[in-house]
């Protein structure tokens, strides 16, 4: 009997402390079978931040290593020129990134660094309460704007995928979701096309992965996952916004 799928090797037995309905699930998956398909698993390095994303540290079989609250895209920077030869992904939260970070990642965009960010946008604090975060929908109810995110107080919500597009030193840049099978094939395709262009030497590589947070949403995970689907897409539509390899050709 031939095998048609098995959980991939990168993986350790560590128990996942993910809630239920998470993505972070889904994308750790992704970007696992990913790395292990193309036999980058001994040249890889994952920088996690602060946040629910934090936990994969001790989920998969890679060089690992935690950066403080928005700085994974200055460890990466280092590490990658260090060593130009691996894979070095950062991979972030919204409020880590977005909030924490913002300077961060701008420069280190402005620079073209040459690593890969994993942006997970869950438009919201998931690990620390349920705080509205930069990414936060309008009108979006949160422990900390429990009337609904408003404008006039806060501003709009940020839309990174654009905005990193708009660097000259971005190489690519686009927009994915968990929502369903035939977007999460979508995700694992963009996490691929920027990880190639990684290790041909190209600038910074950029993909944003829309996700549900039930907790966080205050929702069942069926009920987060439809109002991703009908409500976070309309702020955040899925495409990309930069794919200089496409220009190049």
């Amino acid at each position: 009997m031939s095998i048609v799928y098995k959980r991939p090797e990168i993986f350790t037995d560590e128990y996942m402390k993910y809630c239920g309905g998470c993505g972070h699930g889904i994308i750790n998956k992704v970007l696992g079978e990913v790395i292990e398909e193309n036999n980058w698993t001994d040249n890889s390095v994952i920088v996690w931040p602060i946040g629910c994303s934090v936990y994969a540290d001790k989920y998969f079989n890679t060089d690992c290593i935690c950066a403080l609250h928005g700085r994974a895209p200055a460890v990466a920077t280092g590490i990658k020129r260090a060593t130009p030869e691996n894979l070095v992904v950062a991979y972030q939260g919204d409020g880590d990134m977005v909030s924490e970070g913002m300077a961060e990642i701008m420069h280190a965009g402005i620079r073209g660094e040459k690593f890969t960010v994993i942006f997970v946008n869950n438009a919201i604090y998931g690990m620390t309460g349920g705080q509205m975060a930069p990414t936060t929908l309008m009108g979006q109810h949160t422990s900390t704007t429990p009337y609904g995110r408003e404008e006039t107080y806060t501003g709009r919500p940020v839309n990174m995928a654009e905005l990193i597009a708009t660097l000259p030193e971005c190489y690519y840049s686009e927009r994915v979701t968990v929502n369903n099978p035939g977007n999460i094939r979508k995700m694992k395709a963009a996490i691929k096309k920027a990880f190639q262009y990684q290790m041909e030497g190209k600038g910074l590589t950029f993909v944003e992965v829309v996700s549900p947070c039930p907790t966080g949403w205050n929702m069942k995970p069926l009920k987060a996952l439809e109002w991703l689907t009908d409500s976070v897409l309309s702020t955040y539509p899925l495409g990309v916004f930069k794919d200089m390899g496409k220009e190049e050709k």
